[in-house]
């Protein structure tokens, strides 16, 4: 039983989707999917902040300078950030992407990093409790 949640646990620092899909085929209660996925998403965000600067710095090193971007080809986070700004990448972005993803696609845009971990946090936390029970509710439909 403990290996399992703790499977579901480290899904989540990644994929939140995975790891309430995991859970539910390991037939856990939905209440202790919602708590692993709570700690492991919580977990996951804290290790890409943290490991934020380390990531920017790696990905500089081998990263060539644009001269010339073309504004109809923008994509999804750009677009994100053009419209809602701090807002749009660390909690929209995060319903979409996942936290860590959020969050390096933040540092790339310069955000201070405590805005977005706030806000990545607050997503994570919406975000499991409701899939959690929505995808438990929908189980049980069928």
């Amino acid at each position: 039983m403990i290996y399992k949640i703790l499977t579901v646990t480290f899904l989540s620092s990644f994929e939140i989707y995975v790891a309430i899909a995991s859970g539910m085929a390991f037939k856990l209660s939905p209440h202790v999917i919602c708590l692993a996925t709570l700690v492991g998403g919580i977990s996951g965000v804290f290790i890409a902040a943290f490991l934020g600067d380390r990531i920017k710095a790696f990905f500089n090193r081998y990263r060539k300078p644009k001269t010339k971007t073309d504004s109809t080809k923008e994509k999804l986070m750009l677009k994100l950030w053009n419209k809602y700004g701090v807002f749009g990448i660390g909690f929209v972005g995060t319903f979409l992407l996942g936290a860590p993803a959020s969050i390096g696609i933040g540092y790339g845009f310069g955000v201070h990093p405590v805005q977005l971990v706030r806000l990545c946090l607050l997503a994570v936390i919406i975000r499991c409790v409701v899939y959690s029970y929505f995808f438990d509710y929908i189980k049980n439909l069928f």
